[in-house]
């Protein structure tokens, strides 16, 4: 039987993590991730995990490490933010280039500089790139949840990739909620062991991991790669139908909130989507059509559903929580763009970037951004498509 709790984001990380048992966590502390390596640190020094935990000089070594373990064959798992991310990008391609499935529990900051430990999204959309796969949570509880299933689609024959499970810094890293808990045992059950066809440590088949790669071969593995992020999308979505059955919960690519009859919308990562949604309710109460999406999974993107759940919306804002620096969109922005202009959508789109380095996201802010919505479709048109929410111009 399921059990209530109130734990903070980091605190809930941990309680999956000593559900799931992982062989291996290397990490080295940055704020505001930093809580994660020391409460598994407490479990695997009383006995609660049987892991192995392996302190180490930075962030760039604790992904080395996890690469080494993952590839020796041991489930293994780390944690970081913000500037100790940017300090494992190499690593990050060599992770999912590799084929490793191993998960990173990433507490959404700032990149430097100026510096800033508060939340935004720079770090993990620095990377979009690099071939994880990136899950998002607007709470405590998505994160637990997020994290319960992040194994299963990682380890997937199908899939064989690393996954980064998301939040938003101080905001569910450290705001303190109420959630379920599943029980240990059906968190065993559902996770499973880990027992990968090919590992380093198989005396029955000597293998290389992370030779170098000839032109003729280079691209063919990163094809492969491709094709396995492709595969991810219905493996997530077998993964979390499985998980609704023993938990009740449903997840999916991406959330919708009175979207049916929706003419204005807002798509949306991370914890401001339930600042948005009380602004969906405060404005539906004045009888305005709006709604929300919540975008869950962002690599890989699911463009064509995304493009199907705005079908009929008169105008979208697409809000990204960093700066591209190119002066024509955010990356989000690019994505559902993109997908709406293959799927020949013809509404119109405002790009925001809002909440920098921590900046609040009120009620109020998001009200507006309905307004200009409903702005723009009456004029037919959008003046600005890329802009600033909440800045001092």
């Amino acid at each position: 039987m399921a059990r209530k709790d109130r734990l903070s984001g980091n605190e809930a990380v941990c309680e999956a993590l000593r559900q799931i048992n992982p062989d291996v966590m290397a990490a080295f502390p940055i704020t505001p991730s930093t809580e994660i390596p020391q409460y598994f640190s407490k479990l695997v020094a009383n006995g609660l995990v049987d892991s192995e935990f392996i302190p180490v000089e930075s962030e760039h070594s604790a992904m080395s490490a996890v690469i080494g373990s993952e590839a020796a064959g041991a489930r293994s798992v780390t944690a970081t933010s913000s500037a100790g991310m940017a300090l494992m990008w190499e690593e990050l391609y060599l992770a999912a280039s590799n084929r490793l499935p191993i998960v990173l529990t990433l507490v959404n900051r700032a990149l430097s500089g100026p510096i800033n430990i508060n939340c935004d999204h720079s770090d993990s959309m620095g990377a979009r790139d690099a071939g994880w796969i990136q899950i998002y949570a607007e709470n405590n509880q998505e994160v637990y949840d997020n994290l319960c299933m992040a194994y299963r689609i990682g380890e997937h024959k199908d899939v064989m990739l690393p996954v980064m499970i998301c939040q938003d810094g101080f905001i569910t890293s450290h705001a303190v909620e109420n959630i379920v808990l599943n029980e240990d045992e059906e968190v065993k059950n559902f996770v499973g062991e880990y027992s990968p066809e090919n590992y380093l440590l198989n005396p029955e088949c000597p293998m290389a991991v992370g030779p170098y790669s000839v032109t003729n071969y280079y691209f063919e593995a990163k094809r492969a790669q491709a094709e396995a992020l492709k595969n991810a999308k219905q493996v997530v979505l077998d993964v979390a139908k499985e998980y609704e059955k023993i938990t009740g919960r449903s997840y999916g690519f991406f959330e919708e909130y009175k979207m049916d009859d929706a003419e204005y919308a807002v798509v949306i990562i991370g914890s401001a989507a339930g600042t948005t949604k009380d602004a969906v309710d405060a404005l539906r109460a004045q009888g305005k059509k709006v709604g929300l999406i919540k975008i869950r999974l962002f690599r890989p993107f699911p463009a064509q559903e995304i493009a199907n759940a705005l079908k009929g919306v008169k105008a979208v804002a697409i809000m990204d929580r960093t700066e591209s620096y190119n002066d024509n969109c955010g990356p989000l922005g690019s994505e559902v763009t993109t997908a709406l202009y293959r799927a020949k959508a013809d509404c119109l789109t405002i790009n925001y970037v809002y909440g920098l380095g921590g900046r609040d996201v009120k009620v109020e802010d998001m009200e507006n951004v309905y307004a200009e919505l409903e702005k723009a479709a009456a004029n037919g048109s959008v003046e600005n498509p890329y802009r600033y929410m909440g800045v001092r111009e």
